[in-house]
Formats: structure tokens, C-alpha cells, sequence
């Protein structure tokens, strides 16, 4: 189970068929396989030995999968890099993960000063364009320059990448992927959600974000054709999908919302789409409705999964999207597990549970992560004899469909995104005018779930919600900040272990809800 094997398959059984499209530039699978190879050549140059971690930091590009083949064909592990995170949260994920090569494209070359200040371990730093700037090595010039390496065939257990989440501590933690996790991912999402060999799959997604990089692992499986948009924004994302012909995209819900309500949206730049994946955050009903009725001729699937599971646990399939009669309850699921996944449904002591019972999610997989990244203690408490606990309270009915109705981790999914409330926290806390605050996810119509603030002043002080998220934001990337604040003077609920009551928090702003997450 290496991860080459699947650009090893495409170039030797379809070497003339288009494998990438990005702007004016196709290549073919033979041309990526040849490119991929030399580049891993350069970094084994740049003196890149097994194990190595190579971090990136930039928008979508075909460039960004042959980094990631070139990494595994040199030998080494992936650290893709968060677009939205600040420079210090960057900086810290290349601190912790020991990255000595770091790739940039020039959307984010200007912050590589800043990040330099901070950034220890970082000695050769790649330009993903043409003109690299000073101090940068070429990305072409690099592959143009040196000779295929041996492919390392790095495979099982080996570590394919750290993948950085935010982190119930405060400080973002890197989940440890194997290359049989992500080979095993690319199998079943690839089997499940229908990708064939002339399958056109657009990433518009972050490329540094697990949901794109499983679903562009089904299309690399198959042998189907990679697409790019930069970043996601949804007049370039149609006219990609019409122009390209592109068979299968994933959206995550709020994309798909601005996508149907756009004033430009026109169903016949979707006559190509015959497969839709949606994941990341659960789709609101009536968006989903919508999209159905817009698009008959799709084939709609539901992903549910976490980066600890590299990602997949669940896959509503397109036969469980039924919106009308007995078996149209399915549809509020997140489906069933998928290929090759166990899950049960426990309780606070880790037994399982009876059916309909409401529980902790426990999954298994050969996508299980090896642990994270130098967190011991963070690793036991997360995967416990060979199962990862998730931290999503949910329920399993008699015909193996999961419910989530309760998040037990402290996080909130805010448009797709994870966001971990002591990261929050602790970024309110040194503001000079708190004396306590608690952050909870709230409803919100576009977003899915927000970021609120519940803040304790200082006593003569009187912070405003303005002056506290300006402060965020110089420490915490913006989707992390808190969108609303609330001040209250009276202590905060406390368990009896000392622990900030944070259901009792978010329980009147979910109040006539059926669910306590979104």
C-alpha cells in the first residue's frame, strides 16, 4: 500500500490521457509521473532523507499534487499548511513538525518574512511560480535541473504526512497519516463515490483540507483527471465545471449555498456533473432539498469523517438521499459506515451501547492515525485499543445509520472548518480587560454553527465585542475569531470536577433545535 502506485498504474496503462488542467496548462500522466520524479530528485539534492518532513503553504495547483507524489516518491511525509491560519500558527505547525523544506506559492510569499521570524527549523524555501524572488529556489528550475531518484516506495505504516488540527489545549496538533491510511481512503471514497477512470474531479476545496485530499485520492485511484481553482468562489467555480467538463466536485455545504444563490448560478454549466460529495459540516436540509431539485441528474453522496481517520468513517450514499416517505429519515443521517470502517456507539466508561442509545462515536479503519505528532497523552486519550474516539455523540439505528446529535469534543465547525475553543480562549484571555471567558458554537443559517464568545470583565473594566475580536486577530486566523460576544458578570456553571458547563452555555441559544450541533 504505497501511495506512487497509483500514479505508477496511470502512467503505465494511460500515459497520453490528460491527467492534470490547471489555467492553460495539461499535462499528461506520463509528463506528471516524469515531473514528479525529477522533483523528488531535487529534494533528495536539497538532502531530504527518509521520514522527512516537506511543508507547503498555498492555493490549489496542479503543482500542489506533484508536490505531494514528489514528497512520497523522495521518501518523505507532507505538511500541507492551513491558508487561513496566521503566520504564528504556521510558524508553529513548521516548529513542531521539524520542516527543514517549506513550498510557497506567490499568494503567500509575502508572509514568509514574518514567518521566518518565527519559523526555526525552515532552511530552503521553494517558489511555486516562474520569477521565484530572492532568497527562493525555483520550482520548475528545480525539476528542469535534476534527474529521476529511485522511487522510495515508501508503504503500510510509514508516515505520509502530518496534518495539523486545532488543539483542545490551545496549540494546533499534528495528526500522524500512514500511507495505508490514505491508500485504504482513496479505495473506499473512490469505490463509493463512483470515480472511474474518465472522471473529471474539480478541486475547489483547500487542498491542505482532508476532505479534498480523500476525494482527489478516489480520482487519483481511478485515473480520472484532476482540475484546479485556486480557491473556492462560485462564478469561477461553475465556469470551471462547465468549461472542463467536470464529472465529480465536493462542496462543502456553505460553498454549495453560494454556489444556488448566486445571481449567475445557471443549471446547464452543471449538464457534466454526475457526482456530488458533500462533507466537512452537515448539510442544512432545506439547502439540500434545493440542490436535489436544481440537480436531478446528480448523484449525491454524504462523507462523514475526521482527519484522525485520514478521513472516512460514514458515506450516505446516493440510494439513502430519498426525500419523501418512510425512508426519508435517512436523509438527516450521516449514512452508514463505509468500506472497510467499524464503528460503536459508547458510553463514558467506552462500552458499547444499545441501538438508539446516544453515545460517543468509537471508529476503526486501516485509516486509524498512528497518533499525533509528539502528544502522547493527547494520543491515549484519543485512540483507545485500536479505536478512535471522536468526540461526536450520536446514535446508530437498527439498520446501521449514525445519527449525530451532541459534539462531546470542545469544537465547533464553522463552514467546514474545525475550530477548537481553548484555541479561542486562549486568545481572549490575554486581552488585559477579561477575567474569564467561555467560546460555544451557535446557530448560524450560513456558517452552519458560528464562533461566540461568552466573556467575564475584569472588575471596573468594560472590554466592547470590537476591541476583543480585533484582539483575536492578531494571534488566531480569522475564522477562528469569535463573530458575536456576549458579557455576563455572574461566575460561569462548573462541573464537579472545576470544568466550565459548556452544554448548559449553548443550551438556550439551541433551544427548539433537534439537535445541539450543526
Amino acid at each position: 500500500m504505497h501511495l506512487t502506485q497509483m500514479l505508477h498504474s496511470a502512467a503505465d496503462t494511460r500515459p497520453n490521457h490528460c491527467a492534470t488542467i490547471d489555467g492553460d496548462r495539461r499535462k499528461s500522466w506520463a509528463e506528471v509521473r516524469e515531473r514528479v520524479s525529477r522533483l523528488a530528485g531535487a529534494l533528495r539534492k536539497l538532502d531530504m532523507k527518509a521520514g522527512d518532513r516537506v511543508a507547503i503553504l498555498a492555493l490549489n495547483s496542479d503543482r500542489y499534487t506533484e508536490y505531494m507524489f514528489a514528497t512520497w516518491w523522495a521518501g518523505g511525509a507532507v505538511v500541507p499548511m492551513n491558508t487561513r491560519w496566521s503566520a504564528t500558527e504556521n510558524a508553529y505547525s513548521l516548529n513542531d513538525s521539524q520542516a527543514e523544506i517549506l513550498l510557497v506559492d506567490s499568494h503567500f510569499a509575502p508572509m514568509i518574512q514574518e514567518i521566518g521570524d518565527e519559523a526555526k527549523t525552515v532552511r530552503t524555501i521553494v517558489h511555486l511560480e516562474e520569477n521565484a524572488p530572492e532568497g527562493m529556489l525555483s520550482f520548475e528550475d528545480l525539476i528542469a535541473a535534476h534527474d529521476p531518484c529511485e522511487d522510495a516506495m515508501r508503504s503500510e505504516d510509514d508516515l505520509a504526512g502530518l496534518f495539523y488540527t486545532g488543539g483542545t489545549t490551545g496549540f494546533p496538533k499534528g495528526v500522524m497519516v500512514s500511507q495505508k491510511a490514505l491508500w485504504y481512503n482513496n479505495i473506499a471514497l473512490g469505490g463509493q463515490a463512483n470515480f472511474k477512470s474518465d472522471s473529471i474531479y474539480l478541486h475547489t476545496a483547500p487542498m491542505f483540507h482532508m476532505a479534498d485530499l480523500a476525494a482527489g485520492g478516489g480520482a487519483m485511484m481511478a485515473g480520472g483527471t484532476h482540475v484546479y481553482v485556486p480557491s473556492f468562489e462560485p462564478v469561477s467555480t461553475m465556469n470551471a465545471i462547465a468549461e472542463n467538463k467536470v464529472t465529480h466536485a465536493l462542496l462543502v455545504p456553505t460553498m454549495l449555498g453560494m454556489v444556488l444563490q448566486h445571481p449567475e448560478f445557471d443549471v446547464a454549466k452543471f449538464a457534466s456533473v454526475t457526482n456530488y460529495l458533500y462533507g466537512a459540516s452537515p448539510m442544512p436540509e432545506g439547502l439540500l432539498r434545493q440542490a436535489m431539485s436544481l440537480l436531478p441528474h446528480v448523484d449525491f453522496s454524504q462523507a462523514y469523517g475526521q482527519t484522525e481517520m485520514a478521513p472516512l468513517v460514514t458515506i450516505l450514499d446516493p440510494k439513502d438521499h430519498v426525500l419523501e416517505g418512510p425512508r426519508s429519515k435517512q436523509i438527516k443521517s450521516a449514512g452508514r459506515p463505509a468500506w472497510g470502517c467499524e464503528i460503536k456507539i459508547v458510553d463514558e466508561d467506552g462500552k458499547e451501547v444499545p441501538r438508539g442509545t446516544v453515545g460517543e462515536i468509537a471508529a476503526r479503519s486501516p485509516g486509524n492515525m498512528l497518533g499525533y505528532w509528539q502528544q502522547p497523552e493527547q494520543t491515549a486519550d484519543t485512540l483507545i485499543d485500536g479505536w478512535v474516539h471522536t468526540g461526536d455523540g450520536a446514535y446508530q439505528d437498527e439498520e446501521g445509520f449514525v445519527y449525530i446529535v451532541d459534539r462531546m469534543k470542545d469544537m465547533i465547525v464553522s463552514g467546514g472548518e474545525n475550530v477548537f475553543s481553548a484555541e479561542v480562549e486562549s486568545a481572549i484571555s490575554t486581552h488585559p480587560d477579561v477575567a474569564g471567558v467561555a467560546v460555544v458554537g451557535i446557530p448560524s443559517e450560513q456558517w452552519g454553527e458560528s464562533v461566540h464568545a461568552i466573556v467575564i470583565p475584569k472588575e471596573g473594566s468594560t472590554p466592547d465585542e470590537q476591541s476583543i475580536i480585533a484582539h483575536c486577530k492578531d494571534q488566531i486566523a480569522g475564522y477562528k475569531c469569535p463573530r458575536s460576544i456576549d458579557f455576563r458578570t455572574e461566575p460561569f456553571p462548573l462541573s464537579g470536577a472545576g470544568k466550565v458547563l459548556k452544554r448548559e452555555l449553548r443550551a438556550p441559544y439551541w433551544k427548539g433545535q433537534e439537535r445541539s450541533v450543526s
